[in-house]
């Protein structure tokens, strides 16, 4: 039951790890190199912390959170539950999302930032791609939640 949603899981974290490794491999901490000139570079930092380093030094919490959550995601939203393709994606972003940036505060201590972003003259907190994987099943969630409320009404 779910097969389908170990192998999206897996490869998205496939491509976050990849990623991640990719960018500590080329680059030197710190450094960065435009793409896109005033858009987009990719930075290698290391974070410490959460969305935008805050709560710097909270490893342990995030780690913890983190398994929480997983469980949390398992027991109400997916134990027992066909999901649809489009869940099944959705949950799979979301999990992959987390255990990718686990996987990086168990191994090192911090989080492998690297997606440099400068949104009309605001420099954006630097990011990786399970923190896109998580916003983007939260966006996903929040839609499929919507949709589920209209069919019913």
């Amino acid at each position: 039951m779910y097969k389908k949603l170990f192998i999206w899981v897996i490869l998205f974290l496939l491509i976050d790890q990849v990623s991640k490794g990719l960018i500590n491999l080329n680059m030197d901490l710190n450094q960065s190199i435009g793409i896109i000139p005033n858009f987009f570079n990719l930075t290698y930092v290391h974070n410490e912390g959460a969305a935008f380093s805050i709560l710097m030094g909270g490893r342990w919490f995030f780690i913890i959170a983190a398994v929480i959550a997983l469980n949390i995601i398992f027991i109400f939203f997916i134990k027992d539950k066909k999901l649809k393709t489009i869940e099944t994606i959705t949950y799979a972003l979301l999990i992959a999302g987390i255990i990718g940036n686990l996987i990086d505060r168990v191994l090192y201590g911090y989080v492998i930032d690297f997606l440099d972003f400068n949104i009309f003259g605001y420099d954006f907190a630097i990011f990786n791609l399970a923190d896109s994987f998580i916003v983007i099943a939260v966006i996903m969630l929040i839609i499929l939640l919507l949709g589920e409320k209209k069919c019913k009404n």
